[in-house]
């Protein structure tokens, strides 16, 4: 019996659909921006991905690493760094694919989300996928509070930069990608909303 959790950690569902449609698969390079202790790395790197990933938490960055070396030995320490998203760690165009879960809304203002949002995109081959799973104010437009700009207070307490549909549209059409999927968001019981964003970069890889 296959134990689901051994292949796939605690993968994104979000992100699990995409494995399922065939949109990531082997041989592709994997950039996971926001990487934590590397949740959604688990199958990746049991399947031979060529994976990197980006944290500011040293803790989680050695957590990936151990990670790494005992489901994927051939992958170079180095491939996990230390920083932030915007600090751009890794090459231009060096990601097939560019993973970022939950990590976009803890953006202070507009300056620092456009930073990351443009560090991660630079990322891409041309051609490639950037998905992305954030906050949102979607279906819940008259339960958020402002706080300062795009900066807002949830039902739940906690504070985020959010995004709407009209705003990632327009991100869309201003990057030079186009949709891969229609923008999917989930109400979370009335607290908080997390919207699923899947973008191909326009040209060929």
């Amino acid at each position: 019996m296959v134990d689901l959790r051994e292949q796939f950690g605690d993968i994104d569902i979000y992100l699990f659909d995409q494995l399922l449609r065939g949109r990531i698969s082997p041989g592709m390079r994997v950039l996971d921006m926001g990487c934590g202790a590397g949740r959604n790395l688990v199958y990746l790197l049991r399947a031979g991905f060529e994976v990197f990933g980006v944290d500011a938490d040293p803790g989680s960055i050695d957590a990936v690493r151990r990670l790494a070396s005992r489901l994927a030995p051939r992958l170079p320490e180095d491939n996990f760094r230390v920083g932030t998203v915007e600090e751009r760690l890794f090459p231009p165009a060096s990601a097939d694919v560019v993973l970022s879960s939950a990590v976009l809304h803890f953006a202070r203002d507009d300056a620092q989300f456009t930073a990351m949002l443009r560090a991660c995109w630079e990322a891409l081959v041309p051609g490639g996928m950037f998905f992305c799973r954030l906050a949102s104010s979607i279906g819940m437009e008259h339960r958020m509070v402002p706080v300062a700009g795009r900066r807002h207070r949830l039902p739940d307490g906690s504070e985020r930069y959010l995004v709407d549909a009209d705003y990632l549209t327009a991100l869309t059409r201003e990057m030079g990608g186009r949709l891969v999927d229609p923008l999917k968001t989930t109400v979370v019981q009335d607290q908080r909303c997390m919207t699923t964003w899947v973008v191909q970069k326009e040209g060929l890889s």
